[in-house]
């Protein structure tokens, strides 16, 4: 197939798959997970019902108060945005009968989270005596925007189902989660190279191109993860996304604006720093440099103007956010960057129809996803200097990759 209609379904299937992530409307849904534990159900109770004796048995709960007859305070180890200890105030019903006993729960309080965030979500367990043991039956609750959370929260009950096994066989509940482990982030980043293959042709420079792209990915994220460690996050993480890329993750809730501007434009910000020294190295050797390294410079130049696109779920519109206060100023400075990097296209020769469709795109993309998980108190707001700061700092990033691609065309196709 032509490279116009391999990039073309390759964005059509990104932008697919990012629809079904964070934006499909999925509505109320509950999830439900059942197993069978060798132990009595009171036994099982005191452990998952908040309520209970042992609530705190598991390694991510600190404490657990109870307040009153229904009421329960937990305190997590996840940390809040200041780094202290998130906490949540549990309402909980237990009901006993001659078929088990029954659990619900809802969160009133999150130190952390808006209230609005949990105003849909209810959890209940049911714990039914069986021979050698109890089944206990978990079900969770909540409307959902896309399925990327509905999945996260899926792993996570399915991981505390197999903590709860090792603690009543070892007394230890601390499981490691497979997903995040380096070997299996490996793994997947070799899959997303596969998959990305086809699409650039299913021979060497096919597989040159997608590995490429691959370690383009890589950077970007661990520009994020090195402005998240710069600001104090104690534990960061990345997670590959076969065909979409890299989700870099922080370990706890941003502080403040200038921290969300900073960290969304470091992706491309690391990248940038690559992009003198590429051509200062190609300049010196001119023709006699390998053409593999102007084809890292054009991807590592668009795969990061894309991210600075000024779209809600892209870096560029996180960044813009934060540095106008403004709707006004929003939009005038959107404009601009999206004229810019659709200059860059005009100058390498892109066509204009070609330019036009990919203007559509980006303002469908920029429709999907406007909403967000609200803190419970407001970010701490930028100061002036700041703003100069993630402004000239998204400007220098636009420049920079702008200037790889417009260097690397004049050379492969000038």
């Amino acid at each position: 197939m032509s490279t116009t209609f391999s990039v073309t379904l390759l964005l059509a299937i990104n932008i697919g798959l990012i629809w079904l992530l964070i934006a499909a409307p999925v509505g109320r849904r509950t999830l439900q997970l059942t197993r069978v534990f060798h132990a009595s159900p009171s036994r099982i109770a005191a452990l998952v019902s908040p309520l209970g004796a042992e609530a705190d048995w598991h390694p991510s709960v600190l404490s657990s108060e109870r307040l009153s007859l229904d009421h329960v305070r937990q305190t997590f180890s996840y940390p809040d945005r200041r780094g202290d200890p998130i906490t949540r105030t549990l309402r909980v019903s237990e009901s006993l009968d001659a078929e088990g006993i029954a659990c619900e729960t809802r969160v009133i309080e999150d130190s952390a989270l808006d209230a609005s965030f949990w105003k849909n979500y209810v959890e209940r367990r049911f714990l039914r005596p069986v021979p050698g043991g109890t089944v206990l039956t978990v079900e969770q609750t909540d409307r959902y925007r896309g399925i990327a959370f509905m999945l996260f929260r899926y792993v996570q009950l399915r991981r505390e189902m197999k903590a709860l096994d090792r603690w009543l066989m070892t007394g230890k509940g601390e499981v490691r989660g497979v997903l995040e482990h380096p070997l299996m982030q490996t793994g997947l980043a070799a899959l997303s190279t596969l998959l990305l293959w086809p699409f650039f042709g299913l021979n060497s420079q096919g597989l040159l191109l997608s590995s490429l792209l691959t370690v383009v990915i890589v950077l970007h994220e661990f520009g994020h993860m090195a402005a998240y460690r710069a600001f104090g996050h104690r534990r960061t993480r990345m997670i590959f996304v076969p065909l979409l890329g890299g989700i870099a993750i922080g370990g706890r809730p941003y502080n403040s604006r200038f921290e969300v501007a900073v960290c969304a434009l470091m992706g491309a910000g690391m990248s940038a720093f690559l992009v003198p020294p590429l051509i200062g190295l190609h300049d010196v050797f001119g023709k006699a440099a390998s053409a593999v390294l102007l084809v890292f410079l054009l991807i590592v130049g668009a795969f990061n103007l894309l991210n600075l696109l000024p779209m809600h779920r892209f870096d560029g519109g996180q960044v813009l956010r934060q540095v106008f206060s403004t709707r006004r100023g929003l939009v005038v400075a959107s404009f601009l960057v999206t004229l810019t990097i659709l200059w860059v296209g005009w100058r390498i020769g892109l066509p204009l129809m070609l330019l036009v469709a990919g203007l559509a795109v980006f303002t469908v993309l920029s429709l999907i996803g406007a909403g967000g998980v609200k803190p419970r108190r407001a970010l701490d707001p930028m100061t002036a200097p700041q703003r100069l700061l993630a402004g000239f700092g998204l400007y220098a990033a636009i420049v920079l990759h702008g200037s790889a691609i417009i260097y690397a065309c004049d050379w492969l196709f000038g």
